[in-house]
């Protein structure tokens, strides 16, 4: 379609990485990556990457591109070159994990009343079938690590979920509330109200207070992302979280 058009094909392909899909032999011109998530996958640094197919690459936005990076000298330090490069080292072994885990956990949640889980490896999911074709390509099952979960009981139900877990978190310190993917360890964030931003005004931790009244992001949708901590310390925090929930809306 962007062909057709006369414009370049960009894909943002952070959440999938190179394990599950490479966008460029899907026909893109460039893909880019948050190489702070899954790519690193330690938490640990701050980088971006821009890959562009053979075609692309001779073009004179791609040398502008390049111009841009060496003059205003955007390009990471020795150590944080270093340690994107070890994260680099077990990228397959991670992803791997952490979606056979968030799977698992997308599967059980889906099955509970109250709750609609919107993962991309289920069939339910609007787009599961252009995911089982343009994800997981050496793979056996067809998902990625973020999902979301939006609740029936609005936003009250998604809080009392997300205070329950972080209570659960207390006690096993697996779950931890913060804004971000791709790390070794499991996050779980209400989408709606960032409650990791609690030294500012309760009307100022809104997404919709900074991204005005056209907000796509529902009050009642928590995100998590899954990481390769023990599945059934995982489920047991959010299964009991899911209890508290419920018996709070009841």
């Amino acid at each position: 379609m962007a062909h057709d058009a006369g414009a370049f094909c960009v894909v943002d392909s952070t959440v999938a990485t190179p394990v599950l899909t490479q966008p460029l032999e899907l026909g893109a011109d460039v893909v880019m990556h948050s190489a702070t998530k899954y790519l690193n996958g330690h938490s640990d640094v701050l980088a971006g990457v821009l890959v562009a197919n053979r075609k692309m690459a001779g073009s004179g936005l791609w040398q502008n591109i390049r111009k841009i990076r060496r003059n205003e000298g955007c390009c990471l330090s020795s150590f944080d070159a270093w340690l994107l490069q070890r994260g680099l080292r077990t990228v397959h072994l991670r992803v791997r994990t952490q979606s056979k885990q968030a799977m698992e956990i997308a599967k059980q949640f889906s099955q509970l009343d109250g709750v609609q889980v919107l993962y991309p490896g289920l069939p339910s999911f609007p787009g599961h079938e252009l995911a089982k074709r343009q994800v997981c390509k050496y793979l056996t099952f067809h998902s990625q690590t973020p999902a979301d979960i939006q609740w029936k009981g609005g936003k009250e139900q998604a809080l009392a979920f997300l205070n329950a877990c972080k209570v659960s978190c207390a006690s096993y310190e697996v779950f931890k509330n913060a804004t971000s993917l791709g790390g070794v360890e499991s996050l779980i964030e209400h989408r709606y109200l960032n409650n990791t931003l609690s030294n500012l005004p309760l009307t100022a931790r809104f997404r919709a207070s900074v991204e005005g009244p056209s907000s796509p992001v529902p009050d009642d949708l928590l995100r998590l992302s899954i990481g390769i901590e023990d599945r059934e310390d995982l489920l047991g925090d959010l299964m009991h979280a899911y209890l508290v929930a419920v018996k709070r809306q009841s």
